[in-house]
């Protein structure tokens, strides 16, 4: 094998790790911590306060609650909420959808993975 295809092979998982962290699986248990900041507008039920409820919401379509009344930008958005979409959505809410009525962002990349991991533990 040329020496830079056993380089590659050597060093591609450090490197894959490197540029895309927000592929790395949170942890659980401080995902529930983080969500305390969340709990004032969502709860992890079908039940909304002021932000819809949040139990199955990894791979649900966004703004699809029947009982929850969304802002237009969101039920318009097209938006399906995988790992990616949340990630990008918690850093900068009005970043994904400009005119959502979200505007708490979370800014460190591990709370966002860890929440994410939290909220996938919720599938219904």
């Amino acid at each position: 094998m040329p020496k830079i295809l056993t380089y590659i092979a050597a060093c591609g998982p450090v490197l894959l790790s490197t540029i895309a962290p927000g592929l790395a699986e949170g942890d659980v248990a401080l995902g529930q911590k983080a969500f305390q900041r969340c709990s004032a507008c969502h709860t992890t039920t079908d039940q909304g306060k002021a932000g819809p409820g949040l139990r199955g919401v990894v791979g649900r379509p966004a703004g699809t609650v029947e009982a929850f009344r969304y802002s237009a930008a969101m039920k318009s958005s097209g938006l399906v909420w995988d790992e990616a979409t949340l990630d990008r959505f918690l850093a900068a809410p009005r970043n994904v959808v400009a005119k959502t009525t979200m505007t708490v962002s979370v800014t460190k990349p591990e709370d966002r993975q860890n929440i994410i991991a939290y909220l996938k533990s919720l599938a219904q």
